[in-house]
């Protein structure tokens, strides 16, 4: 839960100020903001998921032990790093880099055509409904753009538990993988995970615009107005 609020606070904090840094608002800045956001977060996200997914499979399927091997997350990095160094840690890296920097990209420029689209201002009294409808679908599209990629980002940092090891790489994951289960593999799990996002995100981006609104009229802060509706006439 740390780790999640640690990254969408560097998440939000680099769009942000690449936004501002490109000078103008625009869509396609929009989605190059949202872009070096999620490039810039994959070296904490990679080794989280990559803990979040090696204690998923301990104790499961092909992987079951007598005994676990990692108390927690921490504890599962810690070990990874023992036995695979720096290269074990950041498995899955590439993979990862690859989903989230457009996923972020389109998760940002879905939410300021969103709340373009819905004229989401500051004395609208549903604003907050318009805010997490934007949200919730910046979630699903963001998901969407990638999904495929992400089966295949948990099948590459999956690979290797318990010593079996079946991919040399990206490309031959999704070789095997679609010779063995077919293109539906690409799309495993998709529902549930959008099930998930629209609730997560829709709560993720009302509250920052929300805080955001009441600093900047407290305290008269325009710098801290969040990064999908800067400098909008038609925005909060």
């Amino acid at each position: 839960m740390m780790g999640l609020t640690f990254i969408n606070a560097l998440v939000f904090g680099v769009q942000g100020n690449t936004l501002r840094a490109l000078g103008k608002d625009t869509p396609l800045n929009q989605f190059l903001a949202g872009s070096a956001a999620g490039a810039i977060q994959c070296v904490i996200c990679c080794p989280m998921e990559l803990a979040k997914t090696r204690m998923q499979l301990q104790g499961t399927g092909e992987y079951k032990l007598k005994t676990k091997n990692y108390k927690n997350s921490l504890d599962c990095l810690i070990k990874i790093y023992q036995k695979e160094g720096l290269r074990g840690i950041n498995r899955g890296m590439v993979s990862t880099f690859i989903r989230e920097t457009p996923s972020f990209g389109f998760y940002f420029l879905t939410y300021d055509c969103m709340t373009r689209y819905l004229g989401c201002e500051a004395e609208d009294s549903y604003v907050i409904p318009k805010l997490l409808f934007s949200g919730g679908m910046s979630g699903i599209v963001s998901w969407l753009s990638t999904y495929p990629m992400d089966v295949i980002k948990s099948r590459l940092q999956a690979d290797g538990v318990g010593g079996i090891t079946q991919y040399n790489g990206i490309l031959d994951c999704v070789r095997k993988s679609y010779h063995e289960e077919g293109w539906r593999v690409f799309t495993r799990g998709l529902t549930s995970t959008l099930l998930r996002a629209f609730p997560v995100n829709a709560a993720t981006f009302a509250t920052v615009t929300v805080f955001l609104m009441y600093m900047k009229s407290e305290d008269n802060l325009p710098e801290c107005e969040p990064g999908p509706v800067i400098h909008q006439p038609s925005s909060l």
